[in-house]
């Protein structure tokens, strides 16, 4: 195959060492192993056989050794996973040198041909959200977006050796979760002696980045520089806080001090209370023989005073990572992780921590009558070599702390619990206790019809006094027939409005709660028949009555500070995705 005149290098990718082309071009030479689909992920190479106002030449071509010619094209292409080992090509782009440019002193062009694409397009449409089921302790599998387990885009392809087949389709299952695995590689074009275009082969591929699908806000945001999301091998710390993928104010760097700005309020009869982080390597930096041989969120119970009530571990995320043994986790995992802490399902659900082996197997209802607050990390152990096999512990996530809000709920209504997809990716979730609101919002389609002849009404003269043998044939427009006729509504359109408002918000907490009004998906939580009879049929996959239903939020604006009022309150309007169904005339 033939080959290409000089050199061909990456110049610019999402992430990249310090040795490289992005030294001293980005602070920190962008060295950061999680993106965001929805900013730019540009990709560029660089061909150095000319500078970048030369045209390429077919008289350039050297017809030995295979042959060389001067470069024309790259053709990039794009490749996911979900970190199963099965990558799928997403697409490719071709595309010529770049604008040539030109010093603004003398008009000279700098050396090399630069070819540049921006894939972020491409990858944004594989990324969605991935609910965990309400009281379900976490996903089915990581790698699934919607309702896991699995979006299931065609269901009505069934397989298996059974009469009936398998009931739910293996085919036509999208992996569009909360992150994807990419990695781009060029393939190149060059002109021969003879004029034609002909393929050069490929470049190495570029180094593999996580992106999920997250928000940057130009004008606050960090994320474009520091790691702070990325939950590695290195414990937090006051310069890096690795935090779990929600903005919500309640956490704090490290276990070592009490300084957390908000106390999350969850009810002790909530069952879907979600932490969601992304883990790149899980064990200890110093040494890469060590495996962890336990991982968990590890949590506290304490009373209003302070006291410590309990201890306890939460596991059931442990099921998404990558296990290489009984004994021990894989190194490198980088995949989403999400667990469920809420009060309900902590009760029921968490173990009493120990050392040295697993599954956990005592378990402990660590919430009582007495516990005003409780506080969540991510960490691991290990028996460290170095160290003679002494059992170790290393923290990997900054400190979320809750707060257990006891009030009553009105008899005439029920609180509404929000779900969003947040800016990081995540999903986020808040009660809403006041004034609450709801009615319906009704157009109708009217058309006209024939009107009855009134003049004319059937009798009974041809059968004499038997009334009840009088010729009757209905939907007619006889005279008389009156039910009918004249204008009549052929539809009927009507959407379920409702509203409610927050607590008062200090700024911090308001600005989280934007999100809500912001984002594409917002869900409620409600039980009805309906819902429970998706309990009732595969408590398995739904086990709780309650289910997520979609919801549009129709605030046109909102209101997040206010000097003079001091904390503010949002009114959240929204109206039920799923239209009210009404029959047709």
């Amino acid at each position: 195959m033939a080959g290409v005149n000089g050199q061909v290098e990456w110049q610019i990718q999402p992430r990249d060492w310090s040795s490289s082309n992005l030294a001293g071009a980005f602070w920190g030479y962008r060295d950061n192993y999680l993106k965001s689909a929805n900013d730019p992920l540009r990709y560029q190479v660089i061909w150095t056989g000319a500078n970048e106002g030369t045209e390429p030449s077919a008289a350039n071509y050297v017809s030995t050794g295979g042959g060389t010619g001067d470069l024309v094209a790259v053709t990039f292409k794009v490749e996911t996973t979900v970190g199963d080992g099965y990558w799928e090509e997403l697409g490719s782009i071709k595309k010529t040198r770049d604008i040539a440019n030109r010093k603004y002193t003398d008009g000279s062009q700098p050396s090399g041909h630069r070819f540049t694409v921006d894939i972020s397009q491409l990858i944004s449409g594989e990324l969605s959200y991935s609910l965990c089921p309400i009281n379900k302790g976490t996903w089915q599998s990581p790698y699934y977006g919607g309702m896991n387990g699995g979006l299931t885009m065609q269901d009505n392809v069934l397989s298996g050796t059974g009469a009936m087949g398998t009931p739910i389709s293996q085919y036509n299952v999208s992996r569009n979760g909360t992150f994807r695995r990419i990695k781009v590689t060029p393939y190149y074009e060059i002109i021969n002696g003879d004029g034609d275009i002909v393929s050069a082969g490929n470049g190495g591929s570029s180094k593999t980045i996580t992106v999920i699908n997250s928000v940057n806000q130009f004008e606050k945001d960090s994320l474009y520089y520091e790691q702070e999301f990325i939950h590695d091998r290195y414990a937090p710390s006051s310069t890096s806080p690795k935090r779990f993928n929600t903005r919500c104010p309640n956490w704090y760097h490290n276990t070592t001090a009490n300084k957390v700005e908000y106390n999350k309020l969850v009810r002790m009869d909530e069952e879907a209370e979600f932490l969601q982080w992304y883990a790149k390597d899980t064990y200890n930096g110093n040494d890469d023989t060590d495996f962890y041989n336990l991982i968990e969120l590890y949590g506290k119970t304490f009373t209003a005073d302070g006291t410590l009530e309990n201890e306890f571990v939460l596991t059931d995320f442990n099921s998404l990572l990558e296990d290489n043994t009984a004994t021990q986790f894989a190194h490198e995992q980088n995949r989403m992780l999400v667990q469920n802490v809420s009060p309900t399902f902590i009760n029921a659900n968490a173990k009493v921590p120990q050392s040295a082996t697993r599954p956990y197997t005592t378990s402990i209802s660590p919430i009582t009558t007495r516990t005003h607050r409780y506080r969540l990390y991510f960490r691991g152990h290990y028996f460290s070599q170095v160290l003679g096999s002494v059992w170790t512990s290393v923290i990997h996530s900054a400190v979320n702390w809750y707060e257990i809000d006891r009030e009553d709920e009105k008899n005439a209504y029920d609180f509404v619990r929000f779900h969003w997809l947040n800016s990081v990716g995540g999903i986020d979730s808040y009660t809403a206790k006041r004034d609450v609101v709801e009615g319906l919002t009704i157009s109708r389609d009217v058309i006209e019809r024939k009107s009855v002849d009134r003049t004319w009404y059937q009798d009974d003269q041809n059968n004499g006094n038997n009334l009840d043998t009088s010729l009757y044939i209905s939907d007619t427009m006889r005279g008389g027939d009156i039910y009918k006729g004249g204008r009549e509504v052929s539809n009927v359109n009507a959407e379920r409005t409702q509203s409610v408002y927050t607590e008062p918000l200090n700024k911090s907490v308001a600005k989280w709660l934007e999100e809500m009004i912001l984002s594409p998906n917002v869900w409620i939580e409600m039980d009805t028949d309906a819902t429970k009879m998706g309990y009732k049929r595969n408590p398995y996959l739904r086990p709780s009555t309650k289910e997520y239903i979609p919801v549009i939020i129709t605030n046109s604006d909102v209101e997040t500070v206010n000097q003079a009022e001091g904390l503010v309150k949002f009114n959240i309007e929204y109206t039920l995705a799923h239209k009210v169904i009404t029959q047709r005339n």
